[in-house]
């Protein structure tokens, strides 16, 4: 492996991995981008570059496409599937001009293309623009990255609650695969499942800790919740389908809950599919007010609920089968094992 770092005094714009098996392509590219600031990692193929990704800090991905032990198709195709890797931006460089060779490369995820010979100045352009796009998502994601530590920092604060956000968000994502909701959804919900309650930071202390019952001047102040949540979250554009949930995963089927007392298909399905989970992990946890319930005892309390009309019967038949199968056995973190 070749690592080069420009000398000149410019800043670096951020590091580029490189791979081709040709030395002299690598050499070249390596010429014309460490003279404008860029740090660059160059490997001779995509297995090499997929250990790089792995250990280093990667900006964007200048890959050739025919390559040994892992083509570049492949290398962009894995690059994109992984969570951990799936914001870099790939460009495929090739010789190959045919359209389905481009149209395959856009299936396996790539963001831009460069055909041989390599025009510098189409170079240059290219990798700024990506790297400016890169950094607009890293921004995204450190915003991000602050409201899940501050939705973790409420929720330590209660001792009986460890775990709770995890637990929502990834048991969510899972009855929301199984009631076959879209992609967009499913990452909603994994995001909801953290930051539902960090409107709670304008919630006192005194009564976010309370053990015994809330006098209704207190149940007042904790039902803002859900909006504070909500214009919590609202600058963040990626948030559009998560911020639903955070306003309406206490609402009720029968219009009984809080804050805009929405009814039936009124309430969002993702806010549907929160609030039932998020209910059963409220009884199966311990609280200074009441022991944790069974798994068995949790969903008959549920099901009565049901047929009160707080909650949606559908969903709740696909959540018990998913509960009675094991497939919630974490979800209830200790609770009793009848079911």
């Amino acid at each position: 492996m070749l690592i080069m770092r420009s000398q000149c005094p410019q800043s670096v714009t951020g590091t580029i991995l490189v791979a081709d098996d040709q030395a002299a392509n690598r050499e070249l590219l390596q010429e014309l981008l460490t003279p404008h600031g860029f740090g660059v990692i160059a490997v001779p193929d995509g297995v090499s570059a997929l250990e790089q990704l792995d250990s280093a800090k990667v900006d964007l991905v200048l890959s050739d496409v025919m390559m040994p032990r892992l083509t570049g198709f492949e290398l962009c195709e894995t690059i994109k599937s992984n969570p951990e890797t799936y914001l870099i931006p790939v460009v495929l460089i090739t010789a190959l001009s045919a359209k389905e060779d481009r149209l395959k490369g856009i299936q396996c995820g790539a963001d831009d293309f460069l055909t041989r010979p390599v025009d510098r100045t189409e170079l240059l352009a290219r990798v700024r623009s990506l790297l400016k796009l890169k950094l607009r998502t890293d921004e995204l994601e450190r915003a991000e990255s602050v409201l899940f530590s501050l939705a973790r920092s409420i929720e330590g604060k209660d001792p009986y609650t460890h775990g709770h956000c995890e637990r929502l968000a990834e048991y969510s994502t899972r009855l929301a695969r199984q009631i076959g909701l879209t992609e967009d959804h499913i990452t909603a919900l994994r995001r909801a499942g953290i930051v539902h309650d960090v409107g709670k930071v304008a919630v006192p202390d005194a009564i976010l800790l309370k053990p015994g019952r809330l006098t209704e001047e207190e149940w007042k102040i904790v039902r803002e919740h859900p909006v504070v949540g909500e214009r919590i979250c609202s600058p963040l554009k990626s948030f559009r389908l998560v911020l639903p949930i955070i306003r309406h995963h206490h609402e009720r089927m029968d219009g009984s809950g809080y804050p805009d007392g929405l009814r039936g298909d009124a309430i969002p399905i993702t806010a549907r599919v929160l609030q039932i989970v998020d209910v059963f992990d409220a009884l199966t946890t311990e609280r200074p007010y009441k022991k944790a319930f069974s798994r068995a005892e949790a969903l008959q309390t549920m099901r009565a609920e049901v047929g009160k009309g707080w909650w949606d019967p559908d969903i709740f038949d696909h959540f018990e089968r998913f509960v009675r199968t094991g497939a919630a056995d974490l979800l209830s973190r200790g609770a009793g094992a009848g079911a």
